[in-house]
């Protein structure tokens, strides 16, 4: 069904309405062979708060953003290539239902469903077009993952050093490593995590401690196995400390409003149901 889908008008016309909606600020997203497979409304838990954000899948990517006018204007557009993703379904609690985690190595972040129904139908749809981008690529699953940002309103205290308490001078911070909340004194490191970012990124005292000792052992092994070149500590400068600050924000600038949103969820079929996508 997929195959059939790619070269019809109705396909193209989805995805030029995706194109639209994203307007200049988002990228291209026809391709040849490429399918507009469902649309729907998540709540995404942001650093500072849950927010509502439109999912778009795809059977190669998974696109979201924010909704500035539903159906009509988006922005702030990601695009997470479905052989990157790992889905992982997380616990029901009272205060929070139909959540799951989507992982990538770049970026991990917690979204959640109207129902448990759309939940599933969300999470089966996403692992079926993965396993099928998967072996059309011949990659294997991705095991490396980030670190999911746990939200400000988690804690009041430093998560490291537990005796800063947080106010409205002084803020909270986000070790890129293991997504702790912390206070400048405890981040003021930076360490290169070339699968984040291409340069320095922040990181809490612990993280950096465990970083750097690894990378001396590596330094250490290299040398002792006579590697050719400039010398290990030479040739990667990637750590060092910094009272500068850096892009705390995550999405929390986007500015998307809040709203009771459209929840439901749609995806395309053209008249037949989903399960003859996977035949």
């Amino acid at each position: 069904m997929v195959d059939h889908l790619a070269n019809t008008e109705i396909n193209s016309q989805r995805i030029a309405a995706v194109e639209s909606c994203f307007g200049a600020s988002g990228q291209p997203l026809a391709l040849p062979g490429r399918v507009l497979l469902g649309e729907g409304v998540l709540t995404k838990e942001c650093r500072k708060k849950a927010k509502p954000r439109i999912f778009f899948l795809f059977n190669d990517i998974l696109v979201y953003g924010s909704i500035v006018l539903n159906k009509r204007k988006y922005r702030s557009q990601h695009i997470i290539p479905l052989e990157e993703v790992t889905l992982e379904l997380l616990p029901e609690t009272l205060q929070a239902k139909n959540r799951w985690m989507i992982k990538t190595a770049k970026k991990s972040f917690v979204v959640s469903a109207a129902s448990a129904t759309e939940r599933q139908e969300w999470i089966s749809h996403i692992e079926e077009c993965v396993r099928r981008q998967l072996r059309a690529t011949g990659r294997p699953p991705s095991t490396e993952h980030a670190a999911p940002w746990i939200p400000d309103k988690a804690t009041d205290i430093c998560m490291r050093c537990t005796q800063t308490r947080f106010s409205a001078l002084t803020r909270r911070h986000h070790c890129r490593k293991c997504g702790f909340v912390v206070c400048a004194e405890c981040s003021r490191q930076r360490f290169l995590l070339p699968r984040l970012s291409p340069k320095p990124v922040r990181v809490c005292s612990l993280c950096y401690r465990e970083l750097a000792a690894q990378q001396r052992q590596e330094e250490a092994e290299e040398q002792g196995a006579g590697s050719p070149g400039q010398p290990a500590h030479l040739a990667r400068p990637i750590c060092g400390a910094s009272s500068g600050d850096d892009d705390d924000s995550d999405e929390d600038k986007e500015g998307s409003r809040d709203g009771d949103w459209p929840s439901r969820v749609e995806f395309y079929a053209s008249g037949v149901a989903w399960s003859a996508f996977h035949s």
